[in-house]
């Protein structure tokens, strides 16, 4: 649909998948912003209805966006549905010119009666930007486990080949069995294994476990754990593990946290904001939105 912003009229579209044309606009203008590139994930065909980008046009040219990213959460045994802003981006010749707001105000209107929380994660830059919308800055913690080498075999997944999907896919429907906030985003989830982790994928079968974790120097990041069994998690954690290995960096929040460093997230250039208003687990708990679902 054409609407007006700022007396300039300009192409409204939150279904740009279907129209070629439209859609590698949109491919492009992330490329561009934010150096990502979705064409793998789109004809992987594990995008669906979970990402939707709102995007204007200026004739065929993608402009300005902002994509809304919803995560299914199990959160202390309830379901609730989080819905992540993300994406926000403009190019650099069409800001300043209320695009970005425009987009916002869409999306919070549309989607603030479906969903249980709003959230967005933002960089130094717009700080001063998303509290206009009735957003407040919170914090993240940080969960960090001793690890000491177990001996075991793992083998890494091939994203490329079949059978390796089919048994990911099998593991993310059993879950993260050591998460106290789970988030059920396949999609999103696919979209980190395809694009920024496909070297980091293992398989454990004896521990029946699928992990995705990497090494940076005597600590692991372990950003998901995927297990069908009840082996625990230092033995998991310790198979994976260098013969230096000293700690492991969580990517989720665990849901024992007897032995864990806790601390504040640090992250240069990080801002979690939570929509005023709405639930916000955030506000009296130390918790960690999982990596892997986050958009």
């Amino acid at each position: 649909m054409q609407v007006s912003i700022n007396n300039r009229h300009y192409q409204f579209s939150n279904d740009m998948l279907s129209r070629q044309n439209l859609r590698e606009s949109y491919f492009h203008l992330a490329n561009t912003i934010f150096g990502l590139n979705f064409d793998k994930w789109y004809a992987s065909g594990y995008w669906d209805d979970k990402f939707i980008p709102y995007v204007l046009y200026d004739g065929d040219l993608a402009v300005s966006s902002a994509g809304v990213c919803v995560n299914d959460i199990l959160w202390r045994g309830r379901r609730k549905r989080y819905v992540q802003l993300s994406t926000v981006m403009t190019l650099p010749e069409y800001r300043n010119k209320g695009l970005n707001r425009w987009l916002i105000e869409y999306v919070l209107n549309e989607w603030s009666d479906l969903c249980d929380a709003v959230y967005l994660l933002a960089n130094d830059t717009v700080v001063d930007f998303y509290p206009k919308f009735g957003f407040d800055e919170f914090t993240e913690y940080d969960f960090t486990v001793p690890v000491r080498k177990v001996e075991g075999e793992y083998r890494k997944l091939n994203m490329d080949n079949a059978d390796d999907l089919n048994l990911m896919k099998s593991k993310y429907a059993a879950g993260n069995p050591f998460a106290e906030v789970k988030a059920n985003n396949f999609s999103q989830f696919m979209f980190h294994c395809l694009n920024f982790q496909s070297e980091n994928i293992y398989c454990l079968d004896q521990q029946d476990a699928v992990v995705i974790m990497e090494h940076d120097g005597t600590q692991m990041i372990c950003y998901d754990i995927l297990a069908g069994s009840d082996a625990p998690l230092d033995e998991i954690l310790g198979v994976l593990a260098n013969d230096d290995t000293q700690t492991a960096h969580l990517g989720f929040t665990p849901r024992v946290i007897e032995g864990c460093s806790v601390k504040e997230t640090l992250e240069e250039d990080y801002h979690l904001f939570v929509l005023a208003g709405k639930e916000n687990i955030f506000k009296e708990h130390k918790v960690k939105f999982p990596l892997l679902s986050r958009a």
